[in-house]
């Protein structure tokens, strides 16, 4: 499913990643762990080329991730990314930010993609939220927003970076326990946290 071989990734005379090579299968869950500066986010952001590695090979559902355009896009198809900050648009509705990818990547019908939409938003618990805007919601809501839009795309990863960092405590849990049910689905997942007990219960 995912296969990192002697990946190298430089940062001017830093060196964020070192020979990474890993394998994960379908439906495993990988969560990685390690202090501030170790390369967790660098290793994740490299799976969908948000940043470009310097050296090995990453092949993601068989697409190897090099120059070619059209294999970034398959390739950011099938992988869903949930990151610290929420990056929703702040001038779109709840709804709208989870509908806008599927529309324009995949060509959903509106109505469509609003029914789907909207199961997702069951699934994270907040379907009363839809016709709210970021700034009317929680930090945890916000995130749990950002998880459906990922999942509005259909992809066959979820790479969650810190999804709990910029969260109040009490906050934590929903967003966790959408994470648990994601994994419980089968859902193939690589995790950057700092959530030990996360980490021990998946």
């Amino acid at each position: 499913m995912i296969v990192t071989e002697h990946v190298d990734k430089w940062f001017g005379d830093f060196q964020a990643l070192d020979d990474v090579s890993l394998r994960i299968k379908e439906h495993e869950i990988v969560v990685i762990l390690g202090p501030s500066g170790s390369g967790k986010s660098t290793y994740i952001r490299c799976l969908n080329r948000l940043e470009e590695h310097d050296a090995g090979r990453i092949v993601i559902d068989g697409i190897e991730l090099n120059e070619d355009v059209r294999a970034l896009a398959a390739i950011r198809e099938e992988v869903g990314m949930v990151f610290q900050q929420f990056n929703l648009f702040p001038h779109l509705s709840v709804l709208s930010n989870i509908t806008l990818g599927p529309q324009k990547v995949r060509h959903m019908p509106k109505l469509e993609a609003e029914a789907l939409a909207m199961q997702l938003l069951e699934r994270v618990g907040i379907p009363e939220q839809a016709d709210k805007f970021p700034s009317q919601l929680s930090g945890g809501q916000q995130q749990r927003v950002a998880i459906a839009r990922a999942l509005a795309m259909q992809p066959k990863i979820m790479l969650f970076d810190e999804p709990t960092s910029a969260l109040d405590p009490e906050m934590i849990k929903e967003v966790l326990d959408v994470m648990q049910e994601l994994a419980e689905s089968g859902m193939t997942m690589i995790v950057v946290t700092h959530e030990m007990g996360f980490a021990r219960e998946v």
